[in-house]
């Protein structure tokens, strides 16, 4: 009886600085003996999870729960039940990027008005003005990921 054919050589695609580098690999990187060090940068969580209760989740004028912190990017949930949020904010110091993962809320801002549904995102550049507001198609509890990012932002979502 012939042996099976062996696997062939696994790719991993590592993206240094913008360039992709492509590696041929014998065997899969997570099949290793064990993490014996560093375990604590790995994070898993459940951002719908009770733990995670921002103190905006029912007062427009609390704050979204920082989760991740650095100098150029932090990155908080933010969760809108009951209140609109009753006053403009504009920060000067990031750009916002707002990801809606649950629900769906109106984001009124000098630049324009939209609502903001599950899986939809906005950016707001830094020092523009804005606000949430409940709409019709909000839930009881509206989720959001917001990424403050310190550097200049460039959108390069249509290049092909």
């Amino acid at each position: 009886m012939a042996n099976p054919d062996p696997k062939p050589p696994l790719r991993e695609v590592v993206t240094i600085d913008g360039t992709n580098v492509t590696l041929q690999m014998k065997s899969n990187p997570i099949e290793n003996l064990g993490v014996l060090t560093g375990q604590e940068l790995f994070h898993y969580l459940n951002i719908f999870d009770d733990k995670f209760q921002p103190s905006n989740y029912n007062k427009a004028d609390g704050t979204p729960l920082r989760l991740f912190d650095s100098k150029s990017v932090k990155i908080d949930v933010s969760k809108r039940s009951k209140e609109d949020m009753g006053f403009w904010h504009r920060n000067v110091d990031n750009h916002e990027v707002i990801i809606c993962v649950r629900g769906a809320l109106r984001w009124e801002t000098e630049m324009g008005t939209v609502i903001l549904r599950e899986g939809e995102m906005i950016l707001i550049p830094k020092g523009i003005s804005h606000r949430s507001m409940l709409c019709e198609d909000s839930l009881e509890e509206n989720v959001l990921i917001e990424l403050k990012i310190a550097e200049k932002l460039n959108y390069v979502g249509d290049n092909k």
